[in-house]
């Protein structure tokens, strides 16, 4: 019987950009399935993920897998005759999801205020997402990537916002790379890989996307 692997996705989507990356370290064949998830949410994506209605949704011989964290990890097991992601060491391993959850928690609620607020709001967000970058960019230190020598779980979980820094400069008029040109130099980096470089959307489109987010939610 024929693998089945299903990917619910919606391209602007860092997390998407996520499992789509991990299933390409991997090598594993994917259907990738492009959401509208401002307009028509698919019956398939309700049905597989009825709790919290998200995509990215990973579907593996018809059982769904939710929250793309959770669906790196996964795809690290099940096809882990190949590019380790995670690393093996019980405390690395923990360290690197804590990580992971710090950007999570820290990293996307504070860009989206960089387009989405004005005036001192977005002057605290703006302070506080350089410092953000920063903390991560301590972590990484002069490694070429977060778990050292090879690209792994925590590139994985970060890159995919790589592609929406320069959406946050231009609507928050403000630069990364002069407090964090280490990190910038990392992201580049990573770019030289075929499964992030096919996995990231152009940062232009992003620009236009967040346009239309703009436009939608009536923010000048």
């Amino acid at each position: 019987m024929a693998e089945e692997v299903i990917l619910l996705n919606f391209w602007p989507s860092m997390f998407g950009m996520r499992t789509m990356i991990a299933l390409k370290e991997k090598e594993v064949k994917y259907e990738h399935r492009e959401e509208d998830l401002i307009n028509n949410k698919s019956a398939l994506l309700l049905e597989m993920n009825p709790i919290y209605k998200k995509i990215p949704v990973l579907i593996h011989n018809g059982k769904p897998v939710c929250e793309s964290v959770i669906q790196v990890q996964y795809i690290d097991e099940i096809w882990s005759d190949k590019n380790p992601l995670l690393p093996k060491d019980p405390y690395q391993r923990a360290q690197a999801l804590f990580w992971a959850d710090f950007i999570d928690k820290k990293l996307y609620v504070c860009g989206r205020k960089t387009w989405a607020t004005k005036g001192e709001e977005l002057e605290e967000a703006k302070k506080e997402f350089i410092d953000i970058l920063k903390t991560l960019q301590s972590e990484l230190g002069d490694k070429p990537y977060f778990g050292g020598d090879t690209f792994g779980f925590l590139d994985i979980v970060l890159i995919g916002f790589y592609s929406w820094f320069p959406a946050y400069q231009k609507f928050g008029n403000f630069s990364i790379e002069p407090e964090c040109s280490i990190l910038m130099d990392w992201g580049k980096r990573c770019m030289e890989r075929e499964s992030v470089a096919t996995s990231l959307p152009d940062p232009e489109r992003i620009g236009g996307f967040i346009l239309q987010l703009k436009k939608l939610y009536g923010i000048e």
